[in-house]
């Protein structure tokens, strides 16, 4: 089973960077002896040729949208290899073992899982017919403890011309390559699937194998990278060395990172460095400014916080893109209306992608909210791998689909993320039973910010 093409792992979606889960998935396989082959459906077509021969298929779906695409891409890799045994691994997983052996799968691995995607090439080889110890169901006794970490195998992904760019706001497109310095995270957002398999936990990356991996995209043309942890200031020192190599080794590089509020705000002595050693912007998880609802999601900030996050980062001459949360069952028309407002007011519109006013709340089998008495469940919406729920005021179940709508034909169209913003905001008016009014235009001092080509969301 060691030879070329017995193993072929997929990709399907990775928010428009080349796939790291793919990539570190092919480093432990090839140090074990094996040689993968690897296959990113996000830019590549799935050729029944390069399936026929494999025995093991190994699907990444570290997230909501690459397992609706992973299902379908299931379903076809077993069609082209019918005595190839289907495997899924990555976030979303464990949280859906029940629907992945519905459809086939002998093995489903989350957590800290590539060293078991390994024991199950070897078993494989091995002739071992029962596989069921790799078939986890549900979060419980995933492996979460720090593994020997090679440097991630991206050899035989597509070139980095085929993924996300950098916008820098001014100036011509960059290339962009990704890396992750830590795993996991230690917060318990009630509303992120992270909880639900890490359970508070994250571990790090050592900066040595975080350094040799943008080296080699460095190599390849990247100028610029995302470090793409659901936290990158889970451990600020770890961050701090990683940042200050980076700027040793490659001054010329920049890259951009994630890191919640509460972080942002706890720790305002870290952003000036970390613009220093190269940052443009950090992405963060404001989701709502609604002090109730983020109580309800425990995000662990205020209203208050997240307004001073976007101050702290612009006198640090970092741009914060938040990512955002309009529609939960808590949440209200007249929140949204304020929302905009506020963004409108204090010069932060250009910071949004359009996409992010259309997000509504995912809750999938084994979140934290799964169950939650004060949310109206309609059942589970297993081919959207979802708990369906009703929100109390009906204008906000009518007005979500058409801003998604909205947001959607703009980037289509090409067209201004602020003239998205600004039709998306008339619906929000026209739903509220208020005029229209237009959003104000870029003030003379505001800039393009930078951002990445690909629209952020799950």
């Amino acid at each position: 089973m060691r030879g070329p093409g017995q193993i072929l792992l997929i990709s399907t979606y990775e928010l428009g960077h080349a796939p790291h889960g793919l990539a570190l998935p092919a480093a432990f396989l090839e140090r074990a002896g094996f040689q993968p082959t690897c296959l990113d459906l996000s830019v590549e077509p799935l050729d029944p040729a390069r399936a026929a021969g494999a025995r093991l298929v190994a699907i990444s779906v570290p997230m909501h949208t690459a397992l609706r695409l992973g299902l379908e891409a299931g379903r076809r890799a077993l069609a082209a290899a019918p005595a190839a045994r289907l495997a899924f691994h990555g976030l979303y997983a464990p949280l859906h073992a029940d629907l992945l052996a519905g459809a086939g799968a002998v093995a489903v691995l989350g957590g800290e899982c590539e060293a078991e995607l390994v024991a199950l090439a070897e078993a494989m080889e091995r002739g071992q017919a029962d596989l069921s110890s790799f078939l986890h169901r549900g979060p419980d006794r995933l492996p979460l403890r720090r593994l020997d970490y090679p440097v991630p195998s991206r050899a035989g992904l597509p070139p980095l011309s085929r993924y996300a760019r950098l916008d820098p706001g001014a100036g011509p497109m960059r290339l962009a390559g990704y890396t992750e310095a830590s795993r996991g995270c230690k917060h318990l957002c009630r509303h992120c699937p992270i909880p639900a398999v890490y359970r508070g936990r994250f571990v790090a990356v050592p900066a040595e194998t975080v350094l040799a991996d943008v080296a080699g995209q460095v190599a390849a043309g990247a100028e610029h990278v995302t470090i793409g942890d659901p936290d990158f200031l889970n451990g600020p020192g770890h961050a701090l060395r990683i940042a200050r190599a980076l700027r040793e080794r490659f001054p010329d590089l920049t890259f951009d990172f994630t890191a919640k509020v509460e972080h942002l705000v706890c720790h305002p002595g870290l952003l000036p460095e970390l613009r220093r050693c190269g940052a443009l912007f950090v992405t963060s998880a404001v989701e709502s400014l609604s002090d109730r609802v983020l109580a309800r999601l425990d995000k662990g900030h205020t209203r208050a916080d997240a307004l001073r996050a976007f101050e702290l980062c612009r006198e640090a001459g970092l741009t914060l893109r938040p990512s955002l949360l309009p529609f939960t069952p808590w949440s209200t028309l007249d929140e949204l209306l304020d929302l905009l407002a506020t963004f409108a007011e204090r010069g932060l519109l250009a910071h949004l992608d359009p996409v992010q006013l259309s997000i509504r709340l995912l809750i999938p089998p084994g979140s934290l909210l799964e169950g939650a008495p004060d949310i109206a469940f309609e059942g589970l919406d297993r081919s959207g791998l979802t708990w369906r729920w009703r929100h109390p005021d009906p204008r906000m179940d009518a007005l979500q689909p058409r801003i998604a709508a909205a947001a959607e034909g703009g980037a289509a169209r090409r067209e201004e993320p602020l003239a998205t913003i600004g039709r998306i905001r008339d619906l929000a008016l026209a739903a509220a039973g208020l005029p229209h009014r237009h959003v104000r235009v870029l003030a003379p001092d505001q800039r393009r910010v930078p951002r990445l080509t690909e629209s952020w969301f799950c």
